[in-house]
């Protein structure tokens, strides 16, 4: 952490704020996107019970948890364009996907809770809803495995210059470096990763046992999933990303897998035991910790083999600007994202009970 650390400047104040800035998407919407993949397991005698307490923790803060990712896209757009512009080109497919599942997530939800009385009206969006919190997830996943894997930058060298000939293919291009095994599971530790902080959230927002139980068994096979995704994706980075694997074997991630390890393993027991408050700090804090695991191995490369923090960056006025630009927001954006945290926290703490219902007095 130290070198991440030393000569630090705006370069590295800038990709600090980025990745605290995924880091608060994952926390967030990602759990949301979590909730959609149980919305669409729910199953048993309380699967109505189930999908009531995702809409109802969902519903109040859904569309303000993507203040994190705006908060993302500008930071990188701005403050490195030559890696915006690049990711925008060679991974435009698995992001434009990403962005219809965020679309049809959103719009699927609210036509499913207030478009239609019908009964198969609302299953359609239901599955609408729950079919593109799958494809989100796993498409950010399968950006960020081909992005450490150097195949987006590879790619971006080979991108023809106006006239040249003979040109790449498309696949070659824009397919390759993104739909391959290592990219494909890391998408799948995305998708586990958030599914398996739903499941704990939802446990703690619930005061029905039954419910409880059934979220608190889905965590453990969530968390045991992501354990067994992310030595998939260890093994494939053998053949595929092999600086990533060595980076991980070696150095300060070795430190960091034990954090890990040992965040999971205290979330697990949480659970086991029923301390829902303390599972949910262990599980943010395991896949915090996975994160920036994530930034220890590539740094200090924003998009490998092809540009570093500092060689990426945009001109030291326009850091500036920015700098101030977040100082500014931070001041209007972080006390009003707590007063609307705390505020309907207050009101999941009413519950829902087995049936489906909202407890009394809830809304």
């Amino acid at each position: 952490m130290s070198a991440l650390l030393a000569g630090a400047g705006l370069q590295e104040l800038a990709a600090l704020v980025l990745v605290v800035g995924l880091n608060a998407y994952v926390l967030t919407g990602g759990a949301d996107f979590g909730g959609g993949v149980w919305d669409l397991l729910a199953w048993g005698p309380r699967r109505a019970a189930q999908r009531a307490l995702i809409a109802r923790s969902i519903g109040p803060i859904w569309e303000a948890n993507h203040v994190w990712l705006v908060l993302v896209v500008v930071v990188l757009f701005t403050a490195f364009p030559a890696v915006f512009a690049t990711l925008g080109i060679v991974l435009h497919v698995p992001l434009s996907l990403m962005l219809l599942g965020i679309v049809l997530r959103g719009s699927s939800f609210v036509f499913r809770s207030y478009g239609t009385s019908g009964g198969a009206g609302r299953a359609r969006w239901g599955r609408v809803f729950a079919i593109s919190s799958v494809i989100t997830p796993l498409m950010l996943g399968i950006c960020v495995g081909a992005i450490a894997s150097g195949a987006v930058g590879a790619a971006a060298q080979r991108l023809p210059a106006r006239g040249s000939v003979p040109a790449p293919s498309f696949r070659e291009l824009f397919v390759d470096p993104w739909l391959a095994p290592f990219p494909v599971a890391v998408g799948a530790m995305a998708l586990a990763m958030f599914a398996f902080l739903a499941a704990v959230y939802l446990a703690a927002a619930t005061r029905d046992e039954k419910l409880r139980g059934d979220f608190r068994r889905r965590a453990i096979g969530a968390n045991v999933a992501l354990f067994v995704v992310s030595f998939a994706a260890l093994w494939l980075a053998g053949s595929e990303a092999p600086e990533v694997r060595h980076a991980l074997m070696h150095g300060p991630a070795v430190a960091l897998q034990g954090a890990i390890a040992i965040a999971a393993v205290s979330s697990l027991g949480a659970l086991a035991a029923r301390r829902h408050p303390l599972a949910r700090a262990a599980a943010a804090a395991q896949v915090t910790l996975i994160l920036w695991g994530w930034v220890v191995v590539q740094y200090p490369m924003l998009l490998p083999p092809l540009h570093t923090v500092r060689s990426a960056a945009a001109p030291e006025v326009t850091l500036r600007l920015l700098a101030l630009a977040l100082g500014g927001g931070a001041v209007v954006l972080l006390p009003s994202l707590a007063y609307l945290y705390r505020t309907f926290a207050r009101v999941e703490e009413r519950g829902v009970d087995a049936a489906g219902r909202g407890a009394p007095g809830g809304p």
